[in-house]
């Protein structure tokens, strides 16, 4: 799940623990801090921390938003909650930039072989333009050929969370 969620813990044990996370998640949303859970190991409790969360810098109306300058990426419900990130991400090399501006998710492929790129395993694919251009999973340290490129669990969330015409922006 992601990080501004609370963690679904199992045990009658930990009931006590959510008990006081709950309080300390309503103080943090009155703060305007996001809520980090931490499922402890072994049968220890749960443990909650407010963290300061980084505002969503696109539309409250888009699914998926990508900001170029900081390498982070967002999945919203398209109402304005976040539901990861942000998530650390990659994005085109110079000569290959990935494109600013509003765009709709196309297509998605599980898993997809690159033909521009020797077969290149993109995958999770979300496309959002005309041109090959995509969420996808991979290493986020490297630059992309114009793709927003992401660590496959991150990659597997926005793709389980997209779907054919959502509202996608980029922006610098």
């Amino acid at each position: 799940m992601g990080r501004h969620t609370w963690m679904d813990v199992r045990t009658e044990a930990r009931e006590g623990a959510r008990r006081v996370g709950r309080r300390v998640g309503r103080r943090a949303a009155a703060l305007g801090l996001g809520l980090t859970a931490l499922a402890g190991i072994g049968g220890v409790g749960a443990v909650a921390m407010a963290v300061p969360v980084a505002a969503m810098p696109c539309e409250d109306n888009v699914k998926a938003c990508a900001r170029l300058s900081t390498n982070e990426a967002w999945l919203s419900d398209g109402k304005g909650t976040i539901l990861r990130g942000p998530v650390r991400m990659n994005h085109g090399a110079p000569g290959s930039e990935t494109p600013v501006g509003m765009f709709a998710v196309q297509r998605k492929e599980e898993v997809h072989l690159s033909k521009e790129y020797n077969n290149a395993r993109m995958p999770w694919s979300v496309f959002f333009d005309n041109n090959g251009r995509a969420f996808h999973g991979g290493d986020p340290a490297r630059q992309s050929a114009g793709c927003v490129r992401m660590a496959d669990p991150d990659a597997q969330a926005f793709f389980n969370g997209l779907n054919v015409y959502d509202r996608v922006q980029i922006v610098p």
